[in-house]
């Protein structure tokens, strides 16, 4: 006979390292094993006749479990024992007499496993957050709710500084209200004396870890201006995390953990981890700034260039016929034809002044894209340019182009102006067609011209052209310029890779 014959089975279940539970028809408990009374925190006699958290009904849905792929074991959520006061059993149901409709559970505790899969999962869609970056407040917002929900906690803030710890702002936050003179309370209570965690983990670069935290202060004097703002959500510990842009302190990832809840190694290395992405996010933020002054201080200087070439010359001209005609009236007899000639010269000088003048203020208007849209903005630009250089200009636009990115759209409406500025600086073309169109996982833009063409020796690139193909490259497209396929004239064509989003098949019509 098999030795386990021998065994008293209700010693085997006393034994099991797992919780046994048998429960009535109706999910009530009606026996436990002493795992199940240790996990459940509450004592067999207290529990017997009250509800279990278990489903025993057929086909009932739970979360899949940690360690099963065909999602027989489920998953639910206990709050009945002390702490920590919410707890996660992984658990299985057998029947065990169809006649009572009683059911045998096993189950486990899986709140660590549970809980460093969803810190995983929080860390994966933070990156991919960053990795197609829409508004830093917008990102670290989202990353906040993400924390918040990774670990349960009651609230969570992101906040910005400089260097000196001055010019604080929240710029996420999860579980309390807007607050936009946070800062000022937040100074008001270091005036009165109060020990302000988030400026030790800002100087000292490390994290800050205060147990109990709002029973401290939830009395204390010096914390009044904040008082209504801390009490919105139900917390305990406290936990502040420093940000750091190469090596450099930037703000602060400050958590409010829920009662019951406490900051160990593996919740302090998450808090951590999360800071990292937030600090990561305000670093491009401050990158993106800096890259978008000096576009503007490229555009000034464009412009002085421009207003130097043509409309600076062109009115020196001006004045030069006019310095002429009071010269040729002074000597009293003044030849009719002399005097129509330079009135002329004026008058054409002045057209051309007038014409380079509109053509800057089109260039430098802002696009509208979310009144006009791309295409309708576009098409504007082509009407003006035609208007006042007599150059025909067709606009051919495919399907998914006014469903781009602001950002998006701004630049290839830039490369679009830009390329025509060039046809009617350079070119003497009398026709352009500018083509758009959503082609796979890009757009694409062409401008061609029938123009005289690029010269044999080409001069080095100006700044033009320098900026469209900058504006290309920056979403990771390319830029080319080179003779049209048939006939006299040139192409531009930009590619102009598109979020996932935004990718579509289409054709331009």
């Amino acid at each position: 006979m098999h030795p386990l014959v021998d065994h008293d089975w209700a010693d085997v279940a006393r034994r099991a390292p797992d919780g046994l539970a048998v429960l009535d028809a109706d999910g009530r408990w009606l026996r436990l094993n002493p795992a199940a009374e240790e996990l459940c925190g509450v004592p067999a006699e207290h529990l017997v006749g009250s509800a279990s958290p278990f489903r025993t009904t057929a086909g009932a849905t739970g979360a899949q479990g940690l360690l099963d792929d065909d999602g027989a074991e489920l998953v639910c959520t206990w709050s009945g024992g002390g702490p920590p006061a919410l707890r996660e059993f992984a658990y299985r149901t057998h029947l065990l007499d169809p006649a009572t409709g009683e059911h045998v559970v096993s189950f486990r505790d899986c709140t660590s496993e549970r809980h460093r899969r969803r810190r995983v999962a929080a860390l994966a869609r933070a990156s991919a957050r960053l990795a197609g970056q829409g508004s830093v407040a917008a990102t670290l917002d989202a990353l906040a709710r993400e924390v918040l929900r990774a670990d349960a906690l009651a609230g969570v803030q992101i906040l910005s500084m400089d260097e000196n710890g001055s010019g604080l702002r929240i710029m996420g936050s999860a579980g309390f209200p807007r607050c936009d003179d946070f800062f000022d309370r937040l100074l008001a209570c270091g005036q009165q004396g109060a020990r302000l965690a988030i400026f030790e983990a800002f100087r000292r670069l490390e994290p800050v870890v205060i147990p109990d935290r709002w029973a401290m202060l939830r009395d204390d004097p010096t914390w009044a201006p904040l008082h209504a703002y801390l009490s919105h959500s139900d917390w305990s510990w406290f936990a502040s995390v420093p940000l750091t842009i190469r090596g450099r302190p930037a703000g602060v990832l400050n958590a409010y953990l829920a009662p019951g809840q406490v900051v160990g190694n593996q919740t302090l290395e998450f808090l951590t981890a999360m800071a990292e992405q937030a600090a990561v996010a305000l670093d491009h933020a401050d990158l993106l700034q800096a890259e978008r002054e000096l576009a503007r201080r490229e555009e000034r200087q464009r412009l002085a260039r421009d207003l130097h070439d043509s409309i600076v010359q062109q009115a020196f001209s001006i004045g030069m016929q006019a310095k002429v005609l009071g010269v040729v009236a002074s000597r009293g007899d003044v030849p009719t034809d002399r005097v129509r000639g330079i009135a002329h010269e004026i008058g054409v000088l002045s057209q051309t002044v007038l014409a380079d003048l509109r053509a800057m203020v089109h260039e430098l208007r802002p696009l509208s894209s979310t009144s006009l849209g791309l295409q309708e903005a576009l098409r504007a630009l082509a009407e003006s340019t035609t208007n006042r250089t007599g150059m025909r200009v067709t606009l051919q636009v495919g399907a998914g182009v006014d469903g781009l990115d602001d950002e998006v759209s701004e630049d290839v409406y830039r490369i679009v102006a830009e390329a025509l500025h060039n046809v009617v600086k350079h070119a003497e073309a009398g026709r352009v067609t500018v083509r758009l169109g959503v082609r796979g996982p890009s757009l694409a833009i062409t401008v061609t011209d029938d123009g005289h063409g690029l010269p044999p020796q080409r001069p080095r690139e100006g700044y033009g052209l320098t900026s469209m193909r900058e504006r290309a490259e920056k979403w990771g497209g390319t830029l080319a310029v080179g003779p049209r396929a048939r006939g006299t004239g040139t192409s531009v064509r930009a590619v102009v890779p598109l979020p996932a989003p935004h990718r579509a098949q289409g054709r331009t019509t």
